[in-house]
């Protein structure tokens, strides 16, 4: 059986931010924040406006979060 990659559901107040410090936080802020928004595209591409109209990428306590990249693809062999 396959392993599942590893993942977390997020806080109602998390960002990219607190969510990296947490679960990445031997790395660099920046490049943490840039390997989980990798992993979670399904998070990331998400675009909603403010009411004061900046675009914002909410994360929502019903998100599940990759914390890990996904596994590497096998080829079979013919």
């Amino acid at each position: 059986m396959k392993p599942l990659r590893q993942s977390i559901f997020a806080s109602p107040l998390d960002t990219w931010e607190s969510i990296a410090a947490r679960v990445l936080g031997d790395l660099n802020q920046d490049a943490a924040v840039a390997q989980l928004q990798s992993w979670n595209l399904h998070i990331f591409a998400r675009r909603v406006l403010s009411e004061d109209g900046q675009l914002q990428q909410p994360i929502l306590p019903s998100d599940i979060v990759f914390v890990e990249p996904p596994a590497a693809a096998i080829v079979a062999a013919d």
